[in-house]
């Protein structure tokens, strides 16, 4: 098997070739990954249909039985590529409590954690740009 990863490789139809795909790849790429969809008022103001998923960002279920819920962020793990919530726990048959860990892709950000203006400068840079573009097309 080949330890180095592949960046020429650009899709396949087979689960175990996509799994192993997404196993593999390098931190950089599985930052990218951990990526939501915004609520549609963050869309409009921030001009994006995704952002990648920071602590601190709330966040609301969008599948399985906890559907509904709101919680903000406490831990993301970028091996697995899920995220835990404040506030919505499982409880163990010995009574312990244990997180309970969500896909990127199960979740959409509500509000934002504004504490990095990186990141803000960021969404407005590509904001500007996206509307440039618009404009740019319209003129021809």
């Amino acid at each position: 098997m080949k330890t180095k990863f592949s960046t020429k490789w650009k899709a396949s139809k087979q689960p175990r070739k996509q799994r192993k795909y997404l196993a593999n790849a390098p931190n950089h790429l599985k930052k990218k990954q951990l990526s939501a969809t915004l609520s549609r008022e963050l869309r409009k103001k921030h001009g994006r249909r995704s952002i990648e998923l920071r602590k601190n960002d709330e966040v609301k279920v969008m599948r399985g039985k906890l559907k509904g819920k709101q919680g903000k962020i406490t831990e993301v793990n970028t091996k697995t590529g899920k995220v835990a919530l404040e506030g919505l726990q499982r409880t163990k048959n010995d009574g312990t409590k244990i997180n309970v860990w969500f896909h990127a892709s199960k979740v959409k950000i509500v509000s934002l954690d504004s504490s990095d203006n990186k990141r803000i400068k960021l969404k407005k840079e590509t904001k500007n740009l996206e509307t440039g573009e618009q404009n740019a097309h319209k003129t021809k």
